[in-house]
């Protein structure tokens, strides 16, 4: 056991630097040879010397500096930056689709890459702002097999379910009564506004491609005996354009919308459409903007929060200059 040990001391060596120490968390040569003692690697302060001496040698990047003739080590950078890690925990926070549990294990696992001085001052300053986390613990598995699914050009199986008034899941039957089973080909997961959502394509419905929420999957499976159609791999090219026209995956027709707006609601339209989206001055006090969209409740939803701020001029099958919106006064 012990020469097994020896075998892998510059791999533990290593891993203990990483994991405990930063630029703020030196840790002394004394205390590495008594760290790696206790785990059956035998050390000594010259033996330590070389064997880091090697790891520099090869590329591992550990720094040293002498204090009170005593050397000291540490790895200057983790693989992510604290603020990278705190904006990867906040996001895994926000998301509605990650249920509480799986929340507190992926931010206990995103906090360890900071190492293990960093990690507990993250956890203690976080702060949980998201209250309307879903329930489904089987969503990472969804998730997996539908990633496997895509990579491997593999077509997928579900239940899919929606919840009643009492939050019971309410499956979609078919004719006789039976939970139907959906067969279609993924093209791309997609997060969008604190969800998770599936973009498929269907050979029964090749004019639009469909959208299903993961939390709302159920009993996925691979079907191994299938591959992707030419049509399904198409598709994926146009994913970017699919989440920018489907607000929260609700779909629609797509139409060209001219928008006429209070100059204040620059940047909501500009948050909402990309700040590439083409806009012009009315007058002084309105803009108007061309967006693409689908039109359907969500959109009508997101416009009436603007009440007479916001309305629209046109909509339009195809896409048309912004100039006619000249002439529109408020």
């Amino acid at each position: 056991m012990a020469e097994n040990m020896q075998k892998i001391k510059l791999l533990k060596l290593y891993e203990l630097l990483r994991k405990e120490t930063d630029i703020d968390h030196p840790i002394s040569r004394v205390e590495l040879c008594r760290r790696l003692n206790e785990m059956g690697i035998s050390s000594n302060v010259r033996t330590l010397s070389k064997d880091i001496d090697v790891m520099q040698n090869n590329g591992f990047e550990i720094m040293s500096f002498l204090k009170d003739k005593e050397k000291f080590y540490y790895v200057p950078e983790h693989e992510l930056t604290i603020p990278e890690i705190k904006i990867l925990i906040d996001a895994v926070q926000a998301a509605s689709f990650v249920t509480d549990k799986k929340t507190a294990e992926i931010v206990e696992k995103v906090a360890a890459l900071g190492g293990s001085h960093q990690a507990e001052l993250l956890k203690e300053n976080m702060v949980c702002f998201n209250t309307r986390k879903h329930t489904n613990e089987s969503i990472l598995y969804t998730v997996d097999g539908i990633e496997d699914a895509i990579i491997r050009k593999k077509k997928i199986a579900f239940n899919y379910f929606h919840l009643n008034e009492k939050a019971e899941r309410v499956y979609v039957t078919t004719g006789t009564g039976d939970k139907k089973r959906y067969y279609v080909e993924p093209v791309a997961l997609i997060f969008n506004e604190d969800n998770y959502y599936l973009m498929a394509y269907s050979s029964r419905h090749p004019e639009k491609t469909a959208s299903y929420r993961i939390d709302r999957i159920d009993h996925l499976e691979v079907v191994e005996e299938s591959v992707l159609s030419d049509e399904a791999l198409a598709q994926i090219n146009g994913v970017a354009e699919f989440t920018e026209q489907a607000f929260k995956m609700y779909g629609g027709e797509a139409e060209d919308v001219v928008l006429q707006f209070d100059r204040k609601l620059v940047e909501p339209v500009f948050d909402k459409f990309g700040e590439d989206t083409p806009m012009m001055t009315v007058n002084d006090s309105t803009c108007a903007a061309t967006v693409h969209v689908q039109i359907s409740p969500t959109f009508f939803g997101w416009l009436a929060q603007f009440g007479n701020k916001m309305h629209i001029i046109s909509w339009l099958r195809c896409s048309q200059s912004l100039t006619a919106a000249n002439s529109m006064s408020p």
